[in-house]
């Protein structure tokens, strides 16, 4: 079975170089809400060099908290931002030789397009300007948004918890991250077989993001999964 291991890369974290070889997918920092010209310019180069699918990875350009506080923008506003980062993301691309693949909303704009119709609406619009599959949860409105109107990819998560309802237990309550590697290679099986997910993310601002990745990595091919960028 087939499933892609994706990371957020770019974002000044300091473990892209280490990630990079792990994963088949790197979403990369647009610089709004993280991250910068440098960074994402050493992301891009070393997808590059281990052959790893490229995705844009746009956030709210709130950097003081990371991209994970919800802004209310006006449609227009939000729109412009994420073509705005998306069209800077594929220059730099382009310069390399490579290919912006897809998109994938970051922090508190990906949990607000996944759960906010209006939100989600308003993410494909930017998205489909480049005619770019965007990733996200199973059964959100992010999902319902992109039918018959862009290719979707349902995303899962190694290292965060869920509710009952498929949506993310929020980082700031007690135990909403998976830190043992063998129970998110157990996660990642059930989401995969279950829900029917494409894509699964280990964050790489984790302290322990390399280890972790790597033996997720490990886990999930002593299971017979085969690691392939969905894109």
């Amino acid at each position: 079975m087939l499933v892609d291991l994706n990371a957020d890369l770019g974002e000044g974290a300091g473990a892209d170089a280490d990630l990079m070889p792990l994963v088949t997918s790197a979403n990369v920092c647009c610089g709004l809400h993280a991250g910068g010209p440098g960074e994402i310019a050493r992301a891009l180069g070393l997808a590059h060099r281990h052959g790893v699918a490229v995705g844009a990875h746009p956030g709210y350009a709130d950097r003081e908290h990371f991209g994970r506080r919800e802004l209310d923008l006006g449609n227009q506003d939000l729109v412009a931002l994420c073509v705005y980062q998306l069209g800077a993301l594929a220059a730099m691309a382009a310069a390399l030789g490579l290919a912006v693949r897809y998109v994938k909303p970051h922090g508190a704009l990906y949990h607000r397009a996944c759960r906010d119709r209006d939100t989600a609406d308003l993410v494909v619009v930017a998205a489909a300007q480049s005619g770019l599959p965007v990733v996200g949860l199973p059964g959100s409105e992010l999902e319902e948004a992109c039918r018959d109107r862009l290719p979707f990819v349902p995303e899962g998560f190694a290292d965060r918890r869920y509710r009952p309802d498929g949506s993310l237990v929020p980082r700031t309550e007690p135990d909403a991250f998976v830190r043992d590697p063998a129970e998110a290679v157990e996660q990642v099986d059930r989401l995969v077989r279950g829900r029917g997910v494409r894509t699964v993310c280990v964050h790489g601002d984790n302290p322990d993001a390399v280890a972790f990745a790597r033996a997720v990595r490990d886990g999930l091919v002593a299971r017979g999964f085969t690691l392939k960028a969905f894109a």
